[in-house]
């Protein structure tokens, strides 16, 4: 166990392992790991370390990609950054099988975002709303140099407006701001803008807590879409096996335990592709969940309907995502992604998403009404098992033989790996 320390940010990487692998057991083995994460390109570590603080090494995460992907008659090589087996593959599965079939739809529904600040004020409403009235112009004119190249791109601030939230908390308002902020995620953009509104806005009887953007954009929003007759979704039974999908979507939709897991499955999807292209998948996490619970109940974000003999399947979902600034021109990988993906403006980009999320809840639901979840997902979990072992082909081969047919679990396989030695 560690002590606590003072100056650690001030000790250099090497002193800093020192100190973190100082109490293991086997010291050196600690060390040996932590290094050998390190980038062998001196100029690309370095860049890494400015990332965040107190880096002391690399912790790598998969990089890879789901071809076929047929979204509105354009074809797409999709980037994904995942440490779980079997999405990457069941994405390039499903997008494939879509692609025969029309291919994936979306439609950008919205772009605005938004930021706030939040005040405290304990005078009568009718005053603040007429100091409000009195001050909203002035509001948009201090934010002028912030906003100029914005503006000149075709975004900026949409609109400043006074909201009572006295209802849920005693003397509590907040300036509600829209923005529209282009092909920038723009999170830096509208902080500068609500700092300097909030500190035009503020006088001696106007409390200001905080100014900060939201991650909930309900107004930012994407669909995807996919659909064929019924009679093309399964080779077998596929009046039955459709309405089973449909089914499993109302559940989804009645029974918040199954939603949670059902909108995960949709997120590693969705993530794998924030993250591949340096976007921050925290922040639409966090705004995609609150839009599951827009009703007051946590539900699927995905639905489907079968009418007239066609089967369709769609997902709308909140998704500020930038193609400009952060990460995605400091971090090569997602430079490289923004490439492979053509260059995307913002909003080809939250269409892409969208879709990558759409087809991983197909894959999921498709297998959790006819063969089982397990069934695919664990012959991945074989594979990573057997990587685990010290095994040579003949063995790993018939461990693979072994468990065609049979339940795999980590037990079963390390008995059985034992029992063939």
């Amino acid at each position: 166990m560690q002590k606590q320390i003072s100056g650690f940010s001030k000790l250099t990487k090497e002193e800093k392992i020192e100190w973190l692998t100082n109490p293991f057991t086997n010291k050196k083995e600690g060390v040996k790991t932590l290094k050998k994460y390190w980038n062998t390109n001196k100029k690309l570590q370095e860049l890494h370390d400015g990332f965040i603080e107190n880096t002391i090494s690399n912790f790598y995460f998969p990089y890879a990609i789901a071809p076929n992907f047929f979204i509105n008659g354009k074809n797409y090589t999709i980037p994904m950054v995942i440490e779980e087996s079997s999405v990457v593959a069941a994405a390039s599965l499903v997008a494939k099988f879509w692609s025969t079939r029309g291919g994936f739809k979306t439609t950008v529904i919205g772009t605005t975002k938004i930021g706030q600040v939040h005040f405290m004020f304990a005078g009568s409403f009718s005053d603040l709303k007429n100091y409000f009235n009195a001050i909203k112009f002035e509001l948009f004119i201090v934010t002028e140099s912030i906003t100029k190249n914005m503006r000149k791109r075709g975004g900026g601030i949409l609109d400043i407006k006074l909201r009572n939230k006295t209802i849920d908390l005693k003397n509590y308002y907040q300036l509600h701001v829209t923005f529209e902020t282009k092909d920038s995620m723009g999170a830096n953009f509208i902080n500068s803008c609500l700092e300097a509104i909030a500190n035009k806005f503020k006088k001696e009887d106007i409390n200001i807590i905080m100014s900060i953007l939201s991650n909930y954009v309900p107004d930012c929003l994407v669909r995807a879409e996919v659909s064929c007759k019924v009679e093309d979704l399964y080779k077998e039974n596929a009046k039955h096996y459709a309405q089973n999908f449909v089914n499993a979507l109302n559940i989804a939709n009645a029974e918040p335990h199954r939603a949670v897991t059902h909108n995960k499955g949709i997120m590693n999807g969705i993530d794998s592709v924030v993250i591949a292209t340096g976007n921050d998948f925290r922040a639409v996490e966090a705004g995609v969940h609150a839009y599951a619970s827009r009703t007051g109940k946590y539900k699927s974000l995905s639905n489907a309907k079968i009418k007239d003999g066609v089967f369709s399947f769609w997902l709308e979902i909140p998704l500020a995502l930038g193609t400009v600034g952060g990460l995605t021109k400091l971090h090569p990988l997602a430079k490289l992604s923004l490439e492979i993906l053509d260059h995307p403006t913002a909003k080809e980009l939250m269409q892409i998403v969208v879709c990558v999320g759409l087809a991983q809840n197909f894959a999921a639901l498709r297998a959790l009404t006819t063969t089982g979840i397990q069934e695919g997902h664990m012959k991945m979990h074989l594979s990573n098992i057997i990587k685990q072992l010290d095994v040579n082909k003949k063995e790993a081969q018939h461990l693979l033989n072994f468990f065609k047919n049979k339940t795999v679990s980590y037990s079963e396989v390390i008995t059985e790996f034992e029992r063939n030695r």
